[in-house]
């Protein structure tokens, strides 16, 4: 097969299922991708580029957005009239489904776990700016957030809204669809740019986002691998949680797919104390690739996941040879007190 006829093959399966995929664009796309030219990787042995997707002009950027422009179109074709989703008082995902709901002119109940916080800021702040309704669930478990999802998704069917309600962190089959997209915006950047990745790297949370460029990937039949490194739960159940996803989408765009664990690797040690507790690790990756791009990161996702990166080159243990690295975005979550507190700058 010819370069000339495999791009026209993968161009005919991108035109084919982004038919299939509902979408309510809010931003502009594509987001940059960005060549890492000071950062010191392997000796300068390996190429790495940033996929910008923080850069999203919605919302305050970041890929939950690639989710939810699928999630919306769901929802009006549901003719929903309000949103209820949750995870915690910092999530990058309930800031941006405030801003969605904010932006259509309907009501958002944004549901955490624990009890209210002492300090407004970060992504709660933003949350608060967007007229989000909240709901605590007292309860310090995060899966408590999602019975109550449930709880207050049917207290407002009795108060005769018609909710759309959405998992926790946005981790569902449609929201998968919408990183598929990402998958198809990549590669067509990768090729009116010269890049060629071996793999691509993305920190891990809920596994909706990994879900999708597993799928996407597989839908192109693309060459390059895609690592995972986990910033919530244990590794082992962070790929059944991606694969279970992957699948579920696939279904959605009438493939009889069935992924396993093994479809999706990722990698621990990087948690440090847990999920959305900032660590040392991803503070000095932060500062070092601050310092070496101008390119801020996130303390619970996208920190973590650069300092296995990093990990891994500086030790080289990777063989790739060309690394895209997906910015999912979070920055907010910077400016909050929890990270304040171990930063040395």
């Amino acid at each position: 097969m010819t370069i000339e006829t495999e791009f026209v093959n993968k161009q005919a399966l991108i035109n084919h299922y982004t038919k299939l995929i509902p979408r309510h664009v809010l931003a502009h796309y594509p987001t940059p991708l960005l060549r890492a030219n000071c950062l010191a990787t392997a000796g300068g042995a390996v190429e790495l580029w940033f996929k910008r997707d923080d850069l999203i002009s919605f919302g305050f950027g970041g890929n939950k957005i690639r989710g939810l422009e699928v999630m919306l179109a769901d929802a009006i074709r549901q003719h929903a009239n309000c949103f209820v989703t949750g995870a915690g008082v910092q999530s990058n995902h309930v800031r941006a489904t405030a801003a969605v709901a904010a932006q259509q002119g309907l009501p958002c109940t944004a549901v955490y776990w624990g009890k209210p916080p002492t300090a407004v800021d970060g992504n709660y702040r933003l949350s608060r700016l967007f007229n989000a309704n909240f709901h605590f669930t007292h309860d310090d478990d995060r899966a408590s957030v999602d019975s109550h999802i449930s709880l207050v998704a049917e207290n407002l069917r009795q108060q005769g809204y018609r909710p759309y309600a959405i998992p926790r962190g946005g981790a569902c089959a449609m929201g998968v669809l919408g990183h598929v997209l990402a998958v198809f915006e990549l590669y067509q950047q990768c090729l009116c740019q010269g890049v060629g990745p071996d793999a691509i790297v993305l920190a891990v949370g809920s596994g909706g986002t990994y879900a999708g460029w597993l799928l996407g990937t597989k839908l192109l039949k693309l060459s390059w691998t895609v690592l995972g490194f986990t910033v919530s739960r244990e590794a082992d159940a962070v790929s059944q949680q991606v694969a279970d996803l992957a699948s579920q989408a696939a279904t959605l765009l009438q493939l009889d797919w069935r992924f396993q664990a093994s479809d999706a690797p990722v990698y621990g040690g990087f948690i440090g104390q847990g999920y959305g507790i900032p660590s040392s690790e991803a503070a000095d990756a932060i500062q070092r690739v601050a310092q070496a791009e101008g390119v801020l990161l996130d303390p619970v996702y996208t920190g973590k996941a650069m300092a296995g990166l990093l990990h891994g080159l500086d030790k080289q243990q990777w063989r790739y040879k060309t690394l895209v690295f997906i910015h999912t975005g979070g920055e907010p979550a910077f400016f909050c007190g929890q990270w304040r507190m171990v930063t040395s700058t």
